[in-house]
């Protein structure tokens, strides 16, 4: 029998940020923010749960697991849809 190498653990460390860093990087994040929003206007970019849903007219599937998968209850109206996968 051949044996290998024992496999060494590997250890994870945990770093904190102090206040101050935090601080100083969401400063910077804010200035990028207003640059690219005073470059490009106020919808090139927008921050994740920041603005209230909108309701999206749909067509269901017929298949509620699929309309519920999609997220919005079906397929968007006037929206160009693709599907794809593999072959059956």
């Amino acid at each position: 029998m051949a044996f290998g190498k024992p496999k060494k653990e590997k250890v994870l460390k945990t770093v904190t940020a102090s206040s101050a860093d935090k601080s100083e990087k969401q400063k910077s994040i804010e200035q990028a923010l207003k640059e690219i929003r005073t470059k490009f206007g106020d919808e090139a970019i927008t921050v994740f749960g920041a603005g209230v849903p909108q309701k999206i007219p749909t067509i269901s599937t017929g298949s509620i697991g699929l309309d519920a998968a999609l997220g919005v209850g079906g397929l968007p109206r006037g929206r160009i849809i693709e599907i794809f996968g593999p072959e059956s």
